[in-house]
């Protein structure tokens, strides 16, 4: 288990706790209470608590780790859903690799439109 594992279970909102059709949360939470005596701690405290701002790195198979800055907001409307916007600064290793990913997106699509479509045999 990771030192993430900690963390993350401190982001699962408050009203988010298992119920009795929510198998994958229970799960996940059965499974870091039985590998981790620090989670097992923190979860029987309750310790559980949204965070509106802080950084948040994700792994990308072509690009590697990328790192943003976070700001989430409760949707008053919705009770229960989170906004959550990531950012990277202009001028950033994370910027750049954005970038390069929406460069190769867009090279991909526009490959697919310009790839004549297999049509047939025309019909008169």
């Amino acid at each position: 288990m990771g030192p993430n594992a900690f963390e993350e279970h401190q982001q699962l909102p408050i009203s988010r706790k298992p119920q009795l059709n929510d198998t994958e949360l229970t799960g996940l939470i059965g499974e870091l209470v039985t590998r981790s005596e620090e989670f097992r701690t923190a979860w029987a405290k309750h310790n559980v608590r949204l965070h509106h701002t802080g950084r948040k790195s994700f792994r990308h198979p072509a690009v590697g780790v990328l790192t943003f800055d976070f700001d989430a907001m409760e949707l008053p409307a919705q009770p229960g859903l989170t906004l959550t916007a990531y950012s990277a600064p202009s001028g950033t290793p994370v910027h750049d690799a954005l970038q390069l990913l929406a460069t190769w997106a867009a090279t991909e699509e526009a490959q697919v439109t310009d790839t004549p479509a297999d049509s047939g045999p025309q019909e008169r």
